[in-house]
């Protein structure tokens, strides 16, 4: 718990990275391990355990890590890059092993963010485009969607 009389405001302070740390995620399923991917002159994914701040490995993945988004169904992690390949690496965790590359993007993936029913993944980068990729399989069950509204944002009330 913070308090303003705490001495401190953080639990652990984890200076393993050598350059700018771009990416976290949480991994989904195991709720004291942390991914971080360091910049340009770092190019590592970090695992951290977050209740000891130990880093529990280190994996350099030859170029800037952008972003990571944990697989929700397999134990996968993915991670998006910029300078040299502008790519994107699916790796089989724990074992770090490339089980994907994905390319398609000319210039550096800024960001990327997963569909809500974690099979989707959508990148955007530099060359000002959004791709999206089936990454992580599909559902066993598609559920049907919902019945849309014939206008579009229907719903949503303007201020003027």
């Amino acid at each position: 718990m913070a308090s303003s009389n705490s001495p401190r405001h953080w639990l652990h302070k984890l200076e393993d990275h050598t350059a700018a740390v771009k990416a976290l995620s949480w991994c989904p399923f195991q709720s004291n391990l942390l991914a971080s991917g360091g910049g340009g002159n770092d190019r590592h994914i970090k695992f951290w355990n977050t209740q000891t701040g130990t880093c529990l490995n280190s994996v350099d993945t030859g170029s800037q890590v952008s972003a990571l988004q944990w697989n929700k169904h397999e134990r996968e992690l993915l991670s998006s890059h910029g300078f040299t390949e502008n790519q994107l690496i699916l790796w089989k965790y724990p074992s770090m092993v490339k089980t994907a590359e994905l390319s398609g993007h000319t210039s550096p993936v800024l960001f990327m963010t997963q569909s809500p029913d974690g099979y989707t993944v959508a990148s955007a980068a530099g060359d000002e485009t959004l791709r999206f990729w089936n990454v992580f399989g599909n559902p066993k069950a598609a559920k049907p969607a919902p019945k849309a509204n014939a206008e579009p944002f229907a719903n949503v009330s303007h201020f003027r």
